[in-house]
């Protein structure tokens, strides 16, 4: 089985894809950077930050509902962690919604927090993802070795790359086999077949896992990888990281002279 929603977009040819994957590391960890510390309430900021990104997707080539599907799936998550800030917050009150003589009131301050938190919160799914769907994947580990990220982390990564399909196509047999002996019945037995078969691929991934490691071991393996990336900076890649610093500055110096 073939699998390629990790690297699916990686070798597009664009104006993002040809940049050094050092300086994409950089660049869009400051840009989550600048988006997480911009002030509750800065709509001006949001906005600029907004544009930004949309002209980072429109360089990538990457079509933008693949990013757009990417940010939906952490959505739920962010509103789990920001849904009582309208709550706790303490201050002027405003109406949320009205149902017949029922208002639920909610705190103004609490309500921009949470506002922003989601905003934060999509922005910088969207900018990772952007950084992992215009760099492959072997190239973006490399990167961070070379940035000296930790070497632990590292390794962890490079080895979900490497297995994480293997698990998928595992998991896609067990699956075809279970629906293929399923005739009929009741939905309390399918979930125990689900049940089960996910017991039995946790099993049978700490076992594979257990015969990679001795079989790595008994290669010599000291805990690291040879990276065959050799990586050069050229001016492309310096005015990048130059104009993109520039703008992240000047959204916020925007932000504090006009949005006020």
């Amino acid at each position: 089985m073939n699998h390629s929603f990790i690297d699916e977009h990686s070798h597009i040819d664009s104006a993002l894809s040809r940049l050094d994957a050092r300086i994409k590391i950089i660049s869009f960890f400051a840009f989550i950077f600048f988006i997480v510390f911009t002030a509750p309430g800065s709509i001006l900021s949001f906005a600029l930050d907004g544009l930004l990104l949309l002209t980072l997707i429109a360089f990538s080539k990457i079509p933008i509902s693949y990013i757009f599907k990417r940010c939906l799936v952490i959505v739920p998550f962010i509103l789990m962690t920001a849904f009582f800030l309208p709550f706790w917050q303490q201050g002027e009150t405003i109406p949320l919604f009205q149902i017949g003589t029922f208002q639920a009131n909610v705190s103004a301050a609490g309500w921009i927090m949470f506002q922003s938190v989601l905003i934060k919160g999509i922005f910088s799914v969207a900018c990772l993802t952007l950084l992992t769907a215009s760099t492959p994947f072997p190239q973006l580990l490399a990167a961070l070795e070379d940035l000296k990220f930790p070497q632990l982390i590292i390794m962890i990564l490079s080895f979900m790359y490497r297995y994480i399909f293997l698990i998928e196509d595992e998991a896609m047999k067990m699956w075809q086999a279970m629906k293929s002996r399923r005739a009929g019945g009741s939905r309390w037995l399918h979930l125990k077949a689900i049940a089960n078969m996910l017991g039995t691929l946790f099993i049978r991934s700490y076992e594979r896992g257990e015969t990679v490691y001795l079989a790595m071991r008994s290669r010599g393996f000291n805990g690291t990888f040879k990276q065959s990336h050799n990586f050069e900076l050229r001016r492309y890649d310096l005015a990048f990281l130059f104009n993109i610093f520039l703008a992240l500055v000047s959204i916020k110096l925007l932000d504090n002279f006009l949005g006020k």
